[in-house]
C-alpha cells in the first residue's frame, strides 16, 4: 500500500518530501493570495495570544508558576491549529521552505520574496487583531487583570537584550517548526491538533520568543498604555509611567533579534537538518 492510501502517519523521509513539495507550492502562490493568507495567520496567532492572556490573568499568582504557564500554553495552541487546519501562511512555519531551497526546487529570491510578503502580512493581521481586541474592551475583563497581564507581557518582551531575544527566538521556532513537521505527518484533523499541542505549549511554558505572537502582544500593550481609561489604571494600581520601557521602538528592538532567531531555529536547526538527513544527494555506492 503506498503512502497516499495507508492510514498510518507518514514516516520521516515522507514528511521531508512533503515539506519540500509544500515549500515549492507556497512560493508559487500569487501575491494577493499570499498576502490574504498571511494576514489571516497573523490574526489567528493574535487570537491564540488573546486566549492565553485571558487565561493567564485568571490563574497567575493563584496556581504554581509552571501550572499557570501550562494552561496558557495549551490554549495558545489555538493560533497554530487555526493556521494549519484552517489554512494560512505563517512566517515562522514557512521557515521550513529552506528545504525546497536546499533541494534546488526554489531560488533564494523566490523564498525571500515569500518570506517578506508573509512577514508583512502577519504583522498587519496581528497588529490589526490587537487593535480590534483593544477597541472591543476585552482587555478590561477581570477588573483590569487581563490588561495588567497584557502590559506585563509586553514590557517583559521589549526589555529583553538582543542576545536573549535571539536565542529565545531560536528555541521557539525549533519547537514551532517541529509542530508543523509533525502535523505534515498527520492523516486526520485530530492528528494535526495533537501534533501541535505539545511543541507549541512547551515554547510558551518555557518563555521562548515568537516573532508573530510578539506582533500582537507588544502592540496590545502599547494600545493599553496609550488609551486605556483611568478606571483601569485604578483597578490595577498602576499608571502608564510604570511602563516607560514599553515603546514602539521597543517593538522593533524585539522583532529584529527574535525574527533572526526564528529563522535560525526553524530554517537552520529543523529544515536544513532534516534536508541533510533525508533529502541531500548521495553519491551512488561503489
Amino acid at each position: 500500500m503506498d503512502s497516499d492510501h495507508r492510514i498510518d502517519a507518514l514516516l520521516p523521509r515522507e514528511i521531508a518530501l512533503k515539506a519540500e513539495a509544500i515549500g515549492v507550492q507556497k512560493t508559487r502562490l500569487d501575491f494577493l493570495s499570499l498576502v490574504a493568507l498571511a494576514v489571516l495567520a497573523g490574526a489567528f496567532i493574535g487570537l491564540g495570544a488573546m486566549f492565553a492572556t485571558t487565561v493567564l490573568a485568571g490563574v497567575d499568582g493563584v496556581l504554581p508558576f509552571g501550572v499557570s504557564r501550562l494552561l496558557s500554553g495549551v490554549v495558545f495552541c489555538l493560533g497554530l491549529i487555526l493556521v494549519v487546519v484552517g489554512g494560512a501562511e505563517l512566517f515562522t512555519g514557512n521557515n521550513l521552505m529552506v528545504m525546497a531551497w536546499a533541494a534546488g526546487k526554489v531560488s533564494p529570491r523566490e523564498m525571500l520574496r515569500a518570506w517578506a510578503i508573509v512577514y508583512v502580512g502577519n504583522f498587519i493581521g496581528a497588529v490589526g487583531t490587537a487593535g480590534i481586541v483593544f477597541l472591543s474592551g476585552q482587555y478590561l475583563s477581570g477588573k483590569g487583570s487581563v490588561a495588567g497581564v497584557a502590559l506585563t507581557i509586553a514590557t517583559n518582551k521589549v526589555s529583553l537584550s538582543f542576545e536573549h531575544g535571539l536565542f529565545l527566538g531560536i528555541l521557539c521556532n525549533v519547537l514551532v517548526c517541529l509542530a508543523v513537521w509533525l502535523a505534515y505527518s498527520a492523516r486526520t484533523t485530530a492528528d494535526k491538533i495533537m501534533a501541535i499541542v505539545f511543541p507549541v505549549s512547551a515554547f510558551v511554558v518555557a518563555g521562548f520568543e515568537h516573532s508573530v505572537a510578539n506582533m500582537y502582544f507588544i502592540p496590545l500593550g502599547l494600545f493599553i498604555k496609550a488609551w486605556a481609561p483611568a478606571v483601569m489604571w485604578t483597578q490595577i494600581g498602576a499608571t502608564s509611567a510604570n511602563y516607560a520601557a514599553l515603546t514602539w521602538a521597543g517593538l522593533v528592538d524585539n522583532l529584529i533579534p527574535v525574527t533572526l532567531g526564528n529563522i535560525i531555529g526553524g530554517g537552520g536547526l529543523v529544515g536544513l537538518v532534516y534536508w541533510f538527513v533525508y533529502l541531500r544527494k548521495r553519491a551512488p555506492a561503489k
